[in-house]
């Protein structure tokens, strides 16, 4: 994927524009606000903790301060990441808590027009609209856009 360009003509003519870290998790592409990431890691080994949801793979060490991680896979219903040092964390800020994410691999930075964004179809109206806030077309590609906030709330994505 490579990043779509926004001249500075687009800019003065109110164009509003977001980007976003583009990530994969196997062939699908997910994509996460710029302003909530703090920095991108290479793999490390991590701290299992007892007692935590099968997706929190446990804690790292970062500057002093554990960060928990979070398997995105295992989040999003695909079974455990069989990580290798090629996986990345991408470290982001959720409320008022760093959180590492696991995912695959980093893709590109993104911009993307707020008005080309479109709704999470609904499936089951009883249900929210689980982990993505919204998908976009990049480069053809479908990307589905993280709810940073549903990645920790205990029902998001329930199947129930």
């Amino acid at each position: 994927m490579s990043a779509q360009a926004f001249s500075a003509a687009d800019a003065a003519a109110g164009v509003d524009v977001a980007q976003f870290i583009t990530f994969a998790i196997g062939e699908d592409h997910y994509g996460i606000d710029i302003m909530a990431v703090r920095e991108i890691k290479d793999w490390t080994a991590i701290r299992h903790l007892p007692n935590q949801p099968d997706y929190v793979r446990g804690i790292c060490s970062l500057r002093g301060a554990f960060i928990p991680i979070v398997d995105l896979r295992c989040r999003f219903g695909q079974g455990l990441t069989e990580a290798t040092p090629l996986h990345v964390f991408i470290i982001v800020q959720i409320g008022r808590q760093q959180v590492g994410l696991l995912v695959d691999r980093v893709s590109d930075i993104v911009s993307v027009e707020r008005a080309t964004i479109k709704p999470v179809p609904e499936v089951d109206a009883t249900k929210g609209h689980g982990f993505l806030s919204g998908l976009a077309t990049v480069d053809g590609a479908t990307v589905g856009l993280l709810a940073l906030d549903s990645i920790l709330a205990a029902d998001a994505g329930a199947a129930d």
